[in-house]
């Protein structure tokens, strides 16, 4: 296909300062004939002085809130380069006909190790031993551990199970771990549920029978503080919760007062709400989760590879690409589903690349 059109396209990639476009991604550019102008603005003003004329937006942890996607004229498409749009007002770009898309299967397999590094460092009390190493507490971590139970036939519970948590079910059953999982649409079977040998639920009686919990779902108005003070009081005493999808998904001052009353035995923590891990200048947190003993925390990097960045370089363009040469991306990618596009869109086929 003749890519040549595209250099009458603007496009814009925004975080250019925070997270710069790297030779990967500039070669699928390349790929594609674009030209991206890499700018770095963060509030609405700044962004919309921009944006207001482009015809394609890139986006990796801004916020797009609704008075940005107002003042976008002619865009066909916004592509997060990345899984979750809760930054993104979605619902306003459907309203106008611009296409939202995403990346969602770029980084399931170092979510999922991510949560499997937490869960069995929670378990063995891997930071507790490594500080008692450094100061020649020999005998204090010797008593630690046996307290530690045998991963065997325990219990993990996945909340959502989507692409990130079924991998993570494939590595807990290599350990010898028991699955629950609760997701949204209940009624339909999943045939990896039954192959994985998953037992579905509710959350209650996931939250009561897991002894690990881990979150696998994106943050909307119906999850946000999902794991509250009522959520916490209905787990194990023993149990150790594990968030490696969005922060606000838990309430960190409940979570604090359960770990601190001893309601709860330790908590693996990639994402914060309290903490704003991508804002320009880095501080020293002061957020109370961070000095205990029991925690783990990692500041949102549980999507971390070379392979996981140009998975999400790659699909990214690729929708943005297709998008403006006149075809949908996969129905995968598309975020807000049943949007009317400013421009018509012919089918997804195999061979949108080739024009058909």
């Amino acid at each position: 296909m003749d890519w040549s059109f595209m250099r009458g396209m603007r496009v814009v990639r925004l975080n250019a300062r925070l997270f710069p476009a790297g030779g990967y991604e500039r070669s699928q550019w390349a790929r594609y004939g674009m030209a991206p102008m890499e700018v770095e603005a963060n509030t609405p003003e700044e962004i919309i002085a921009q944006v207001a004329d482009c015809d394609a937006l890139f986006a990796v942890s801004v916020s797009l809130p609704e008075a940005v996607i107002d003042a976008l004229a002619r865009c066909r498409v916004i592509s997060r380069l990345g899984t979750g749009t809760d930054k993104i007002a979605v619902a306003r770009a459907r309203e106008r006909g611009i296409v939202v898309t995403n990346v969602p299967y770029f980084c399931v397999e170092e979510q999922a190790d991510h949560t499997m590094a937490m869960l069995l460092a929670l378990v063995r009390k891997l930071p507790q031993c490594a500080a008692d190493m450094k100061i020649g507490a020999y005998r204090h971590a010797q008593e630690a551990v046996r307290s530690n139970r045998r991963l065997e036939g325990r219990i993990l519970g996945l909340v959502g199970f989507g692409n990130s948590a079924k991998q993570t079910a494939r590595r807990a059953r290599g350990f010898g771990l028991r699955v629950l999982a609760t997701r949204r649409q209940m009624g339909v079977e999943d045939p990896e549920a039954v192959a994985l040998g998953v037992e579905m639920t509710d959350l209650d009686t996931l939250l009561r029978r897991s002894d690990y919990v881990s979150l696998h779902l994106p943050l909307a108005a119906g999850s946000r503080h999902l794991i509250d003070a009522a959520a916490l009081r209905k787990m194990k005493p023993d149990a150790f919760l594990i968030n490696t999808s969005r922060g606000a998904l838990v309430d960190e001052d409940a979570l604090y007062a359960a770990l601190v009353a001893g309601r709860l035995a330790g908590a693996g923590i990639d994402t914060f709400e309290q903490i704003d891990v991508f804002a320009e200048a880095e501080v020293v947190p002061t957020l109370p989760l961070l000095a205990l003993p029991n925690v783990i925390a990692t500041p949102h990097v549980a999507a971390g590879s070379v392979e996981a960045g140009q998975d999400v370089a790659r699909g990214g363009v690729e929708n943005v690409a297709a998008i403006l040469a006149g075809w949908w991306p996969p129905e995968g990618n598309i975020v807000n589903s049943g949007v009317v596009p400013r421009v018509a869109l012919r089918p997804h086929d195999a061979g949108w690349r080739d024009g058909g």
